[in-house]
């Protein structure tokens, strides 16, 4: 788990649940009531190259699919620790498949999009097996995650190499994005683009070509680890070039509130979620 999201769910765990660990306390206050959840569904190769599926035990019609891609800084996190997130979706009234995909220093850039471009293309080829339809296709990612989503919609050779055309995603939820982050200053960046022989291909903000899926930008204005002039550049150079965008800045939310902000415990903080769902409902 991101430990980011663990040091949001510390006091929870001690307080709420002493013996969980923080993730566990934080799950744990999502209910599972009617969501089916598939686990450990192998995508790739090793350790890494599982997914887990959400969706609504009970539906007739085609589900809308969703992607989430969870963040970590590229070198942590886990598929386990996303139910809060994926759960809500799935209560929604989507199909969501959270993928694992490898980590630094195991891999760098781009090592870890190639990672969730085979989750995508996988998810969509296996779409009808889980009640959904694969041409409602929707990516969400948040923080590192939502590079990866991001870089997925405005870098099309990435999906490109796996069979699936950017023009087969229905929409994307970006959320708290770094988009414009070169040069690379702290040790996660450095650890995870370092070495890139092209710098300016790492960076989404240089693929606005005006011809991505509808986006959702969403950030929280008092976010100090992915600063908010990420989306709000990404959003102006995406509608200088034409493209469809949406950004929504919450007030007063850091980088942890709006991602905790889709388990009911926290949803007052910011409407991520509800803001989320009403994207993907209006892009079906």
């Amino acid at each position: 788990m991101s430990k980011f999201i663990r040091a949001a769910a510390l006091l929870l765990a001690s307080a709420v649940l002493p013996s969980c660990t923080p993730v566990d306390a934080l799950n744990a206050t999502v209910s599972s009531d009617d969501i089916t959840i598939q686990r450990d569904i192998a995508f790739a190769p090793g350790p890494r190259g599982g997914m887990d599926v959400y969706r609504p035990t009970r539906s007739a019609a085609k589900l809308p699919l969703v992607v989430f891609i969870y963040g970590g800084s590229w070198k942590e996190g886990s598929k386990n620790d996303y139910k809060f997130v994926a759960a809500p979706l799935a209560r929604a009234g989507m199909v969501v498949a959270v993928p694992d995909y490898r980590l630094i220093p195991e891999v760098r850039f781009p090592t870890f999009l190639e990672d969730n471009a085979k989750a995508v293309a996988f998810a969509r080829a296996h779409a009808a097996e889980w009640g959904a339809d694969p041409d409602r296709l929707f990516l969400v990612g948040h923080s590192a995650g939502a590079y990866d989503v991001m870089m997925l919609a405005v870098d099309p050779h990435y999906l490109a190499d796996v069979g699936v055309d950017r023009s087969k995603l229905s929409g994307v939820v970006s959320i708290a994005t770094p988009a414009d982050f070169f040069p690379f200053t702290d040790e996660a960046t450095i650890a995870a683009f370092g070495t890139a022989p092209d710098p300016a291909a790492t960076q989404p903000i240089n693929f606005a070509d005006g011809k991505n899926p509808p986006l959702l930008m969403l950030h929280g204005d008092a976010d100090d680890i992915v600063y908010l002039r990420n989306s709000t550049a990404m959003t102006s150079r995406v509608k200088a070039a034409g493209g469809d965008v949406t950004l929504k800045v919450y007030p007063g939310v850091g980088h942890i509130g709006i991602i905790t902000s889709f388990a009911p415990l926290f949803d007052g903080k910011a409407p991520a979620l509800a803001d989320t769902v009403a994207f993907i409902r209006a892009h079906l």
